[in-house]
């Protein structure tokens, strides 16, 4: 790390101008929240493994901001030559560069890994003491990093239209009207999952992310698919112009938004059946057609000026190749149409759950008899102290990486898996509060009867994503775990039974969650719930629910899917959380104020809670109702995926309460 350190500074100083900073963000071309190992450059300067955070290199300094899901993580990692700075609570990478550096310093960042909004908004910061933003020709990290893992090819794959629900011609035409209501003639797409949405395609290019490296431009007459040729076989490349999408290199992305620019982009050759007919009205104002021109041909170019781009995920080298007064600074309409599921993806995530559900059942049936086994643990169901102090044998023992390589391999065992969704959260104990936990198979814990047991896990399927999280005990939990863990699950069920209208945020709806917890002076540093791919990405928004601010920019709309997962975490002690995946869908209300329409939400991750955990006394009659009835659900949908014993392992979990 020393010499990597200094390794940077060298080139620091040599630069023209010379740095006084340079920072070194988690993400990709892309921005990206998961990113490749290539691009894992903030991790090797650092260090640090968590998805988020931000790493500041000055010639004396060294600091990794990152928010509260890693505060603890963090404090594990990083070595003493860095400072750990806690968003929320430290001063923001901006504010602490204009604060700490002197006058007309030059800060540098890499363009490409930078969006628009974020350097913006440093540039502003930086004006205070007239210090400077450089753009830098190339990632000064790529120049030291001696061992940077290669540039892999991985194929493009089609995306079933049985599985899509909607057709890439569709979803451009809808794109194309889009640009037309805001007078765009093109648009630039960045981020990974809305190329991977708009042309249905899909890849292996980001572990767990079944996304490609690509760009995509998309104007009123042309659409382009910027990827690397070798990923690209002759079957993708005539589906691709079956579509009217040209395929070209990547790396021509950069010089095709300088043409785009100037108006001088043009398809190799004439798209067929895919462009939005421009009409004018009585004013002679464009509008758009009543129908889509699907068979015409030769449809101009429209005559606006504007280049749309999406700032919070716009890399600022692109942007920069625009002229600045002629671009509109929005964010991307594909977010929001991705978002808004389609029944047939709707359908294949309630499928694709109801299939994982099953693969976490078996998971727990399994582990409820390891533990008494191997431990001689009194299991799920009783409370009984240990009935033996010690394992058979030092091969017979579970750990947090093998317990989750037998999850995962349920998991693989079902129709249509395609991996996972994201690193498995396999916790015990005081590694249950370090919220991201990653096990690594070298450090990780040992099983614990007498511990708490969090996993927190999902899937990829063809036809939808998955995440789930679980808080078990195979022992004699405290009566603190258990109030605690009755708390998480009230507030669960709280968020989980709301009715709202149309036009409420994420923001409105995050209190539901915590008033259980706050009732007790408990909290926890974490968002309450975000969106999930159709077999995309499992973090998607642009809604969430959650404490901060974005959570107001998106309402809540029928057909979105979101995660309700509360949670407490004690350090050095024990973590709580439970999560389902939701689905908003429109609610029969007995009247109807204001003619909003109002929503609700539908279950559709299944797996019991653990009755031995809950402190009945603590819930109220229609909590237990709610219980009882989701449990008795998950034993009707689950029961033909299991054998007999595990049949007969989820009849027990699922027994009724409180009758």
């Amino acid at each position: 790390m020393e010499d990597t350190l200094g390794a940077l500074r060298s080139l620091m100083a040599s630069y023209s101008p010379p740095l006084s900073a340079l920072v070194v963000p988690s993400e990709d071309y892309h921005q990206s929240e998961y990113v490749s190992d290539r691009d894992k450059r903030r991790e090797f300067v650092s260090g640090f493994t968590g998805s988020a955070g931000l790493a500041l290199i000055t010639m004396k300094e060294a600091l990794l901001w990152t928010d509260g899901r890693y505060f603890l993580q963090a404090t594990k990692e990083l070595s003493d030559q860095w400072k750990l700075m806690r968003i929320g609570e430290d001063p923001a990478v901006d504010v602490w560069l204009a604060d700490n550096l002197p006058k007309e310093a030059a800060i540098g960042v890499d363009p490409w890994c930078v969006s628009v909004d974020t350097a913006q908004r440093w540039e502003r910061a930086f004006a205070k003491k007239q210090q400077k933003l450089v753009q830098t020709s190339k990632n000064l990290v790529d120049e030291v990093w001696k061992n940077q893992p290669p540039l892999e090819i991985n194929p493009v794959n089609i995306h079933p239209l049985e599985f899509a629900g909607c057709s890439a011609i569709d979803k451009l035409n809808d794109l194309r009207e889009n640009l037309i209501k805001q007078k765009a003639r093109g648009m630039i797409i960045t981020t990974l999952d809305e190329v991977a949405w708009l042309y249905n395609i899909r890849g292996s290019d980001v572990s767990y992310c079944p996304v490609v490296h690509a760009f995509a431009i998309v104007t009123s007459n042309s659409a382009f698919f910027y990827v690397d040729g070798r990923k690209v076989s002759s079957e993708v490349k005539s589906y691709m112009e079956e579509n009217g999408i040209e395929v070209r290199e990547y790396s021509a992305v950069s010089s095709d938004v300088a043409l785009l620019a100037s108006n001088q982009l043009n398809p190799s050759y004439t798209v067929k059946g895919t462009q939005v007919e421009v009409k004018s009205d009585a004013n002679n104002n464009p509008s758009e057609s009543d129908g889509m021109g699907n068979g015409t041909e030769g449809i101009e170019e429209n005559s606006f000026d504007l280049i749309w781009i999406d700032p919070s995920s716009c890399c600022y080298a692109l942007y920069s190749k625009l002229d600045a007064d002629k671009v509109l600074l929005l964010p991307s309409p594909l977010a929001l149409a991705k978002a808004i599921k389609n029944p047939v993806e709707l359908e294949g995530l309630k499928k694709a759950h109801i299939r994982d559900g099953a693969a976490v059942v078996q998971y727990l049936a399994w582990l409820d008899i390891q533990m008494q086994e191997i431990y001689g643990a009194s299991g799920y169901f009783l409370e009984g102290v240990r009935v033996n102090q010690k394992k058979h044998s030092e091969t017979m023992k579970l750990t947090e990486v093998t317990a989750s390589d037998k999850l995962e391999g349920f998991r693989a065992s079902k129709e249509y898996f395609r991996g996972l969704s994201f690193p498995t959260i396999s916790s015990v104990g005081p590694n249950a509060a370090i919220i991201h936990y990653a096990p690594q198979a070298e450090t990780c814990a040992e099983f614990d009867p007498d511990r708490i047991y969090l996993f927190d896990s999902g899937a990829q399927y063809l036809d939808g994503t998955t995440d789930i999280t679980r808080t078990v005990h195979f022992g004699k939990p405290s009566e603190h775990e258990k109030s605690c863990y009755t708390a998480v699950l009230k507030g669960h069920i709280a968020l989980g039974n709301a009715r709202f209208p149309n036009g409420t945020n994420g923001q409105a709806l995050d209190i539901l969650a915590r008033v259980p917890l706050w009732k007790d002076g408990l909290d926890y540093r974490h968002g309450t719930g975000h969106g999930i791919g159709s077999y995309l990405n499992v973090h998607e928004g642009p809604h969430l629910i959650s404490f901060r601010p974005q959570a107001r920019n998106v309402p809540l709309q029928a057909s979105m899917t979101v995660t309700d997962e509360p949670g407490y975490y004690e350090d050095g002690n024990f973590g709580i959380r439970l999560e389902n995946v939701l689905i908003i869908k429109e609610a029969d209300t007995k009247f109807n104020f204001g003619d909003k329409g109002y929503l609700s939400f539908e279950h559709i991750t299944w797996a019991p809670y653990q009755r031995k955990l809950i402190d009945l006394s603590l819930l109220v009659p229609e909590e237990i109702d709610w219980l009882n009835s989701y449990h008795s659900k998950c034993r009707d949908i689950l029961a033909p995926y299991l054998n007999e014993s595990e049949k007969a392992w989820l009849k027990n979990a699922t027994e009724p309460v409180g009758v």
